[in-house]
């Protein structure tokens, strides 16, 4: 077995977090299966982060939304009982599998549909859209540059972008706990980086170059650190085993689960409490606009 790991170590690990959105379906829809079985408590996880970036977009009644990146749905319905029946969410995800999920979920919202795209290279209806969101799903673009540029194209003038995506994986401890007791049990030839990293905007000054080169003004970013669970050491466990960055490693190479399954319990059980583990997720919440008029920006 080998000793806990150094900083690059961690780079090599987490540059194989969660597909790119230029990754292939079936990785995509890997990855989805287990977000669709583990939705409730992946959503518990998270829900809190999303909305500190929901409420910096100020939803009105009436707007229509992109959600980029809106995996099962959950957001998307959100989204749409804040718009209202005069209003239009349009839900946005790589994976068939999350968007069937997604489907059923919003199957009484009329207001509320779906598509299955690259965000980065669909062909949104220009000046179309109120204003973008995202929880978590704008970290794996294969291009952000151009992405940002598509989806500030599909927004009208003066139009609002809100999302919330990490910092570096060194203050994530979602991450970093269950990595560093699985690490020894990890064979070395799987520290190789296969894909867009989640952390690819973990620096604040990369978000603001990459949104002010694709022609968004006004930019905003604030940290946020929060303490984050699932409600039981179980569900957080299998959390850790199936989704994120450790999660990534053993999809891949499912026999691996047995060797590293304990120690990660164990892990996690140090850190359980009356609400379950609590791990820290330290994110960026971020908001933007779009030109006030449409000619101000060379596309």
């Amino acid at each position: 077995m080998r000793t806990l790991f150094s900083h690059d170590d961690y780079f090599l690990l987490f540059a194989m977090h969660e597909p790119s959105a230029a990754a292939s379906l079936e990785q995509a829809d890997l990855a989805g299966r287990a977000r669709v079985e583990l939705d409730e408590p992946y959503d518990r996880q998270l829900a809190t982060l999303g909305h500190r970036a929901m409420s910096a977009l100020s939803v009105r009644p009436g707007e229509h939304i992109l959600d980029i990146g809106c995996g099962t749905g959950r957001t998307s319905v959100e989204l749409g009982l804040m718009v209202g029946s005069g209003g239009e969410v349009l839900g946005v995800d790589l994976s068939a599998v999350v968007l069937e999920a997604a489907i059923e979920r919003a199957k009484s919202s009329a207001q509320v549909r779906f598509v299955q795209a690259d965000a980065q290279v669909f062909p949104f209806k220009p000046g179309s859209y109120d204003a973008a969101f995202s929880r978590f799903g704008i970290m794996f673009f294969a291009n952000p540059a151009t992405a940002f540029v598509n989806i500030r194209r599909a927004l009208r003038p003066a139009g609002r972008l809100a999302f919330v995506c990490w910092r570096s994986l060194e203050e994530n401890e979602l991450d970093t706990v269950p990595l560093r007791a699985a690490y020894p049990y990890l064979p070395p030839q799987l520290a190789n980086p296969s894909s867009a990293p989640p952390f690819s905007l973990a620096r604040s000054d990369t978000v603001r170059d990459i949104l002010g080169a694709a022609g968004f003004e006004n930019i905003e970013i604030s940290a946020h650190d929060e303490e984050v669970g699932s409600g039981h050491l179980d569900s957080m466990l299998e959390l850790a085993l199936r989704v994120g960055s450790l999660g990534k490693i053993v999809r891949e190479a499912p026999e691996l689960r047995a060797l590293v399954l304990e120690p990660v319990r164990k892990a996690l059980a140090a850190r359980d409490g009356p609400k379950g583990p609590r791990l820290n997720a330290a994110t960026w919440v971020v908001k933007a606009h779009s030109p006030t008029q449409r000619g101000k920006t060379k596309d």
